[in-house]
């Protein structure tokens, strides 16, 4: 019985340091990607900051994290919406943004009843 039960705490130790370890490499991965990626610092600031994770991985990554977390936040909603954008412009339009935009300029007046539902009706059947 002794030997079941320390079997599995081994294996639940062993997969709590594994899942640790992954966590830790994503984290590197997403700090590393945000130093490459920054446009407000110069090329030697890049290089201390990588030299600082690299030297002192552990504390240096917790560093980066608690004195950047706001700038890393703002970079990754640029690049969502830029990334967005990008598909918005490459897709084209979307039918359901398109009711919602008619519906707008109907309510403000800007379309009358009829314009409005030849648009619809247009846009429906396309």
């Amino acid at each position: 019985m002794q030997t079941i039960f320390g079997t599995l705490w081994s294996f639940i130790v062993t997969m709590a340091v594994i899942f640790i370890f992954v966590m830790w490499i994503w984290l590197l991965i997403t700090i590393f990607s945000d130093i490459f990626r920054r446009k407000d610092i110069g090329g030697f600031s890049k290089f201390l900051w990588i030299l600082f994770l690299l030297l002192v991985p552990l504390i240096g990554a917790f560093f980066y994290i608690i004195t950047q977390s706001g700038g890393m936040a703002e970079r990754q909603a640029e690049r969502v919406a830029r990334a967005q954008d990008d598909l918005r412009a490459f897709v084209g339009f979307s039918v359901a943004d398109e009711l919602k935009k008619l519906e707008e300029l109907k309510s403000a007046g800007s379309l009358s009843e009829a314009e409005y539902q030849a648009l619809r009706s247009k846009l429906l059947s396309a």
